[in-house]
């Protein structure tokens, strides 16, 4: 038998005790694979080029309060703004108010949408198409393939925040880099029906020249409009995301102290199977010592049990975890604010050594005492 089989086959002989360990390591593991997740989503992943350049700005008390056009062209005279567009939130129902039927919907100028958001990849022709008609809306492509639309269907939009009802007609299916769960149409349409809408942007997307420019042209900004009736708050799009994420309070302490708190948990459940299992095996250990085996190998041998457990945890966890964010990816409710969240390599690599140094540390120790134990008293051991 050699020592891998030995090590294997020993780590599973009370399979009752090394398959709760397992499982309780691998459901701790999932939860540790999902909040590195999450944490790699906010704050970690890089930005797309365009989205380093692009500053997002709305009224400085709260997002419910509108902004007026008219500062659209003031911004444009900001040396180092390339574009703006208004952009607009719709609040409406489709359909119903089921989360399954759920999904960001958006008014803005068709004009210089794209100009804005280059990312978005969309056939020449049916940008052309929606900017021709003042009833027709741009849809995300995963959107798209959710609801069965094709272009030239209709949907009706049932006003919530704003009282009209838009009956709008499918001109373009765009493909952004990740799922935004979104529609633009023609804020116009809006305008018209609704009098106290007119001339009024909730947030305005500004492209700088250069991410260097992002800052400088934020200060810019803020300056202009400080004194104004509506003060304005201007930041990059990416701390424009964040700042619903801080909404929910101290996110990053939340995740550090779950994490800290599972990898003691796991330790714990290891350290304590392990120091078990090495007790019962106590007459064993003389045993091994009397038919030659080191102090070195009997302690890498058990310490190996301890990581192979660890491990086959967090296989486990590491890809349940995969699926459930898969899965919230992808739900009517979580897919507006988590598209495109997924497991990556470097986390499922970063979880298993995780798990097996969890393994090493839970072991090392109960380990390094067997080692050390004396054959003739192991032999005499009753337990």
């Amino acid at each position: 038998m050699t020592l891998t089989r030995f090590v294997t086959k020993n780590a599973f002989r009370n399979k009752r005790r090394s398959s709760l360990t397992v499982l309780s390591i691998a459901f701790s593991l999932l939860l540790l694979t999902l909040m590195m997740t999450i944490w790699r989503t906010f704050y970690l992943d890089q930005e797309s080029a365009q989205s380093a350049q692009r500053l997002v700005m709305r009224h400085r008390v709260s997002l419910t309060f509108a902004l007026p056009m008219f500062y659209r062209q003031k911004i444009r005279s900001v040396p180092g703004v390339v574009g703006v567009v208004p952009v607009s939130w719709f609040g409406g129902l489709y359909k119903d108010d089921k989360p399954e039927h759920f999904f960001a919907q958006f008014g803005t100028d068709p004009e210089e949408f794209f100009k804005i958001y280059p990312e978005f990849q969309i056939p020449a022709d049916q940008v052309t198409a929606w900017q021709r008609d003042q009833t027709g809306v741009v849809v995300d492509s995963e959107l798209a393939k959710k609801y069965g639309w094709r272009i030239g269907d209709r949907i009706t939009l049932k006003g919530t925040i704003y009282p009209v009802n838009l009956e709008l007609t499918i001109r373009g299916i765009y493909n952004a880099p990740q799922p935004t769960q979104s529609v633009y149409f023609h804020w116009k349409y809006v305008e018209e029906a609704v009098s106290w809408a007119k001339n009024t942007a909730g947030t305005f997307g500004i492209m700088a020249a250069s991410p260097q420019d992002v800052s400088r042209v934020a200060s810019q900004l803020d300056d202009m409009f400080r004194n104004s009736p509506q003060p304005t708050k201007t930041e990059s799009e990416k701390a424009f995301q964040l700042g619903f994420i801080a909404m929910l309070g101290n996110v990053k302490a939340f995740i550090l102290s779950i994490c800290v708190a599972v990898v003691f948990a796991i330790l714990l459940v290891s350290a304590n199977t392990m120091a078990m299992s090495i007790r019962e095996r106590t007459r064993e250990v003389a045993v091994l010592k009397t038919l030659g085996f080191t102090r070195r190998v009997i302690l890498s041998l058990f310490v190996g049990e301890a990581v192979t457990l660890a491990l086959i945890g967090g296989v486990i966890g590491a890809a349940l975890a995969s699926f459930l964010i898969y899965g919230m990816a992808h739900s009517p409710s979580g897919g507006l604010f988590l598209a495109g969240m997924k497991v990556t390599f470097p986390t499922f690599v970063v979880a298993l050594l995780l798990s097996a140094l969890v393994g090493f540390l839970s072991a090392v120790v109960p380990s390094y005492h067997a080692s050390s134990e004396n054959i003739v008293e192991g032999l005499r051991y009753i337990g």
